[in-house]
């Protein structure tokens, strides 16, 4: 059974940065497509970004893109988030998904694995 841990969420003042990781484990393909989606209150969860799996290319939501970066990490299934330039409406928590899919999609529902969310708040 695959297993997502996110970590790396907290605080920032508007402008700053922070990096958001996750660990995959548990999902039975060497280079599965990652993605984050980041949920504000009252309000559904929401694509951000994602990388292939196929070819590691990365496709980004247009309120994030220019400022976020997502990449894999050194480690075997791993990856992360840069956020940069950080704004007020990037707070939300934040969760990892993974599926076994080479493909990148924007939808909720074409990821298999999750994990439990970070939080991210940006204050003024």
């Amino acid at each position: 059974q695959g297993q997502l841990t996110e970590s790396g969420g907290g605080f920032a003042q508007a402008g700053g940065s922070l990096t958001l990781s996750c660990a995959a484990s548990g999902i039975i393909t060497s280079n599965p497509t990652m993605a984050w989606f980041r949920q504000a209150p009252v309000k559904g969860r929401e694509f951000v970004a994602a990388i292939s799996g196929r070819d590691d290319s990365t496709i980004y939501d247009d309120s994030v893109a220019g400022r976020f970066t997502i990449s894999r990490g050194d480690a075997k299934n791993t990856m992360a988030l840069r956020m940069n330039s950080l704004k007020i409406e990037d707070t939300a928590v934040y969760f990892c998904a993974a599926t076994r899919s080479p493909y990148s999609s924007r939808r909720t529902d074409m990821y298999n694995y999750w994990g439990q969310g970070t939080r991210v708040t940006v204050s003024s």
